[in-house]
């Protein structure tokens, strides 16, 4: 064998061995993956995090997938004459929006649980209607009512238990039912910290658009690979985070605060980023943990 092969299968092996105790370490822990923009409007991307959750599926883990599905349903609203409108960032639905919205999210719900089939592991799709796992209250905007829109008061996750115990693996639809038993659209980062608090996940993976937190977001040197809860909640208070980052961040420091045991805000523009971040030392995302104990 030429000395350029060896060292490639060299290399290969390398990668396995740097990746065993984290396996390790994890081995039947719950992980959550909250699944949206750009890695889910790219064919290729998309597959890469199928694969990416599958592999984690058959070397032990027991991930569940929270998708969105915000894009298409705004096609889709296109479509049909209608018009999206938003108010602070959240979608305005009336009734037929969320007609359309829960149409569009079963669609890409049952693409996902098919892409995942076909890669030899079985899954099952559901929404946060099934098994009364989400229970929201009406979500205002500022005191302005937007209609169809979901706070999440309550998760029950016996659903998710029952089909993790079945070796399936669960994909969830961000829809969740009132009191009056209509269905509201959840916002799918707020579906997929409650999913997360509620089963008391090892990990909870954001995949987003951009590389993960800076201080700065027009310095990349002052990108921060770890943090602890304690110094993500005074980022939060400091000012320095904006957009839609803000809501986000807050959201994995109550993760943590609530049991969690890790969150990461990940570049899902990278393909299979979630290897890179839970099976490699140097990881590419930003990680959030208890304290300085887990900074390693």
């Amino acid at each position: 064998m030429k000395e350029k092969d060896m060292n490639k299968i060299m290399e290969k092996a390398a990668v396995l061995v740097e990746a065993l105790p984290y396996i390790q370490k994890y081995n039947r822990r719950i992980i959550v993956v909250k699944y949206g923009g750009s890695a889910m409007a790219n064919p290729q991307l998309q597959r890469s995090v199928i694969q990416d959750v599958t592999l984690l599926k058959l070397v032990g883990f027991k991930p569940i997938i929270v998708h969105g599905g915000g894009k298409e349903i705004s096609e889709w609203v296109k479509k049909a004459g209608m018009e999206s409108r938003f108010v602070n960032g959240l979608r305005v639905t009336d009734e037929p929006t969320m007609e359309i919205a829960e149409m569009v999210l079963s669609k890409v719900n049952k693409r996902l649980v098919t892409m995942v089939e076909e890669l030899g592991v079985r899954a099952v799709g559901i929404s946060g209607k099934d098994g009364g796992l989400l229970r929201v209250d009406k979500k205002l905007s500022d005191g302005q009512d937007i209609g169809f829109v979901g706070e999440v008061k309550a998760a029950d996750p016996k659903i998710l238990f029952d089909l993790l115990e079945k070796d399936f693996l669960p994909i969830v639809a961000p829809i969740g039912l009132g009191d009056d038993y209509a269905s509201y659209n959840i916002n799918a980062d707020d579906a997929a910290c409650a999913v997360a608090k509620a089963v008391g996940a090892e990990k909870l993976a954001f995949l987003t658009d951009i590389e993960g937190l800076y201080k700065d977001i027009n310095d990349p040197d002052s990108f921060i690979s770890r943090l602890t809860v304690d110094q993500a909640e005074d980022l939060v208070g400091s000012g320095l985070i904006g957009g839609g980052m803000l809501p986000k961040l807050s959201g994995c420091v109550e993760a943590v605060r609530s049991g969690v045991g890790r969150v990461h805000i990940l570049d899902g523009r990278v393909a299979h980023c979630l290897l890179l971040e839970f099976f490699t030392d140097e990881g590419i995302g930003t990680a959030i943990v208890r304290d300085e104990d887990e900074m390693a």
